[in-house]
Parts: C-alpha cells; sequence; structure tokens
C-alpha cells in the first residue's frame, strides 16, 4: 500500500467502458512525516476521497479487489481515507 494525498483529479470523456463513472484521482505519495514525494499515481477513488485528503493506495492486482473496481482495468486504487498515522507510539499525522 501508498500512503499519499489527494492532490487532483483526471477527466476523460474517451475511456473503456468498464471505467465510465469511475472518478480518477491523482495521488502524491508522501512520507511519515506527511512530507510530499515527486511520485504520482493515477488511482480509481472507491471511498469518496477528496482533495488534500490523506489515503491509502493499493496497486497491482490488489487494485482490482474493491466493489468498485472488480473485473475493471485498474492498476491503482484509493481504498481507505486516513484518520491517523501512528509510528512508535507517535502520532505523525492527524486528520
Amino acid at each position: 500500500m501508498i500512503l499519499g494525498k489527494v492532490t487532483g483529479t483526471v477527466v476523460a470523456t474517451q475511456k473503456d467502458e468498464k471505467l465510465v463513472g469511475s472518478k480518477l484521482m491523482i495521488v502524491q505519495d508522501v512520507d511519515l512525516d506527511g512530507e510530499l514525494d515527486r511520485k504520482y499515481t493515477v488511482a480509481v477513488d472507491a471511498v469518496g476521497a477528496g482533495i488534500g485528503e490523506i489515503v491509502l493506495v493499493a496497486t497491482g492486482s490488489s487494485a482490482r479487489q474493491t466493489r468498485v473496481t472488480a473485473n475493471k482495468p485498474v492498476d491503482a486504487v484509493i481504498m481507505a481515507i486516513v484518520d491517523t498515522v501512528e509510528v512508535c507510539g507517535k502520532v505523525r499525522y492527524q486528520k
């Protein structure tokens, strides 16, 4: 899984029919201190995430395991909105 921040959206009017109705979001990787990395992923949103939220992204074949993405041509899915990140007893992120 990837910890990331939703930083934008992708609009594609011409796409595979299995993706019609799917919300495509740009997710920028973040480290445990909440610092943005230079890596971006386009992911299908399965949980209603919004711009600025910290999320968990599943990639590869695992991305097709949600109700929203089952049997669809998807390689990345936002499958959780993060409330808290705690490392070694220290809260690193709190929504």
